[in-house]
């Protein structure tokens, strides 16, 4: 898959104003008050462990947002691997401007590194089912756009971005919709396709019934909630490809394999961006060639 351009994106550059604006503040005091302003200096960011890399052009951007005249090289492209001891990257320029710029770039790298590496591992599981990783909105708040792009690094594929793109019909939309009435879950996803024309409709359902009470709406996706495998592979055998399913729920890297055995299409898991450990990278000046 081609990365999409990150660097380009203009709620990146936001970001990086507003880690700077909350990091710096009114100046580094430090650096100002130990490293002469002319001082130039080389650095390489090096992977303390083994990692799929994300952020090479955000880093980039943090560096260049205090110095526009330094240059960072990146040695190993977003989405490829990285063994432990890797230099990932070189950075050569101001050394005030690379020292003040350290700890944001690596913020933004970190977490999105692990996220891209943590999706790998769900990917090398699936794909050998041919079942593909999604992510969620569970992201953080104003950094959706990096989580998402990172889960790509890693291999995983992007489910919706957010409320707009996609219908997402779960329990606490049926039961509102609904009131005190019966009504059939192909009514629903009915009512959906009249309003939102075009756009791409899922259902959450919790068992056979309900995925056949669905089916009659032809929803684009069924989302099957916290089913055991055995139930998704019965759904599975129901569906017979009229509709595309997903699984989400309780799925972690030590059950993936089972759930992606039972032939969805699909498995969503919000660990890769709400509870994902930042990778432990580091920035270090160096004087030789590396």
């Amino acid at each position: 898959m081609k990365l999409p351009d990150i660097g380009e994106h203009p709620a990146v550059s936001t970001l990086v104003e507003t880690a700077l604006a909350e990091d710096v503040g009114p100046g580094d005091v430090t650096t100002q008050a130990l490293v002469p302003a002319d001082v130039a200096a080389r650095a390489a960011i090096v992977s303390r462990g083994d990692y799929v890399v994300s952020g090479n052009d955000v880093a980039e951007l943090v560096f260049a947002s205090l110095d526009p005249e330094i240059q960072y090289c990146a040695l190993i492209k977003d989405g490829s691997s990285a063994r432990e001891d890797a230099c990932i990257a070189t950075i050569e320029g101001n050394a005030r401007a690379m020292l003040t710029a350290e700890r944001s770039a690596l913020n933004f790298m970190q977490r999105m590194t692990g996220i891209a590496s943590l999706t790998k591992q769900f990917v090398e599981i699936a794909s050998k089912y041919n079942t593909a990783i999604l992510d969620t909105r569970k992201t953080t708040p104003g950094h959706r756009v990096l989580e998402k792009y990172a889960v790509l690094c890693g291999g995983g594929k992007n489910h919706r971005f957010g409320l707009h793109d996609m219908v997402l019909i779960k329990d606490n939309h049926l039961e509102l919709w609904r009131g005190r009435e019966e009504l059939a879950l192909a009514d629903a996803v009915a009512v959906a396709r009249e309003s939102f024309p075009g756009v791409r409709i899922e259902i959450e359902v919790e068992d056979e019934d309900d995925l056949l009470d669905a089916l009659e709406g032809r929803p684009d996706w069924i989302l099957l909630d916290n089913m055991e495998p055995a139930r998704m592979t019965r759904c599975a055998e129901l569906v017979k490809g009229a509709c595309r399913l997903e699984a989400s729920g309780g799925i972690n890297l030590d059950n993936v394999e089972d759930v992606a055995k039972c032939g969805v299409d699909a498995i969503s898991l919000g660990c890769l961006t709400h509870s994902v450990l930042a990778a432990d990278l580091a920035l270090e000046i160096v004087e030789d060639e590396i």
